[in-house]
């Protein structure tokens, strides 16, 4: 049974959850998102360091969260840092894979074109690959998004000073307080949604063209059928 005036009573410290806990996700994301894409498209026409980069973002991916928020504690102490690092390290594998799908998408006859116009690797990169990637780039930006609000729960195991909505899941569970437990649960969801339908309205705006494959394929399949 849920306790509504105890409820009336959090509102305060309710936003003051929420904020917390979208700052520490979109720390988290923008810092992922800068180290991904940097190691990315350093390593994109190198194989060798390709399936190495990849590897590791997956080895790391595999670590459960309260273990290495755990084993961070001594050596960081209770701080954003120990929130951040395990936060970062679980967006690498999306983003990664993300982005190496995305330059991996741009047809060879474009890059031997930007080639033959004179542009230089970096100005292919900036004015042709990342642009022709952004579809994928700006889903794994979603995917990573939405992943980190949840994983940011999680960091409610080191108490009131970084753990956003799970501080009341945590707390919650530790009294035997469902309506504590949903406070910080729905919220955390209803974020995730929000976010991500932001980041569609984005990836719509930013790749208009996208859209208009999809429907044109979607002619085409009507038409055949």
């Amino acid at each position: 049974m849920i306790d509504w005036p105890w409820m009336a009573d959090h509102l305060d410290e309710l936003a003051f959850r929420l904020v917390q806990h979208f700052f520490l996700a979109a720390i988290a994301v923008g810092v992922g998102f800068v180290i991904s894409l940097a190691a990315a498209t350093w390593v994109a026409r190198r194989r060798r360091l390709r399936g190495l980069l990849v590897g590791t973002s997956s080895v790391l991916y595999t670590i459960p969260s309260l273990a290495l928020f755990a084993a961070l504690v001594p050596v960081t102490g209770l701080s954003v840092l120990t929130a951040e690092i395990p936060l970062v390290l679980y967006t690498l594998l999306i983003f990664v894979r993300n982005f190496l799908a995305g330059l991996d998408s741009v047809a060879p006859e474009v890059l031997e074109a930007a080639d033959a116009m004179g542009y230089s690797p970096r100005g292919r990169l900036v004015r042709v690959e990342l642009p022709l990637a952004l579809p994928l780039i700006v889903g794994g930006l979603r995917l990573a998004s939405v992943s980190t609000i949840g994983l940011v729960t999680v960091s409610g195991i080191l108490g009131d000073r970084f753990g956003g909505l799970g501080f009341f899941i945590f707390e919650g569970y530790r009294r035997v307080f469902a309506t504590e437990i949903w406070f910080g649960g729905i919220p955390a969801i209803l974020l995730a949604v929000a976010v991500d339908l932001v980041l569609l309205r984005v990836q719509r705006r930013l790749t208009p063209w996208a859209a208009s494959e999809a429907v044109a394929t979607g002619r085409q399949a009507a038409g055949a059928s």
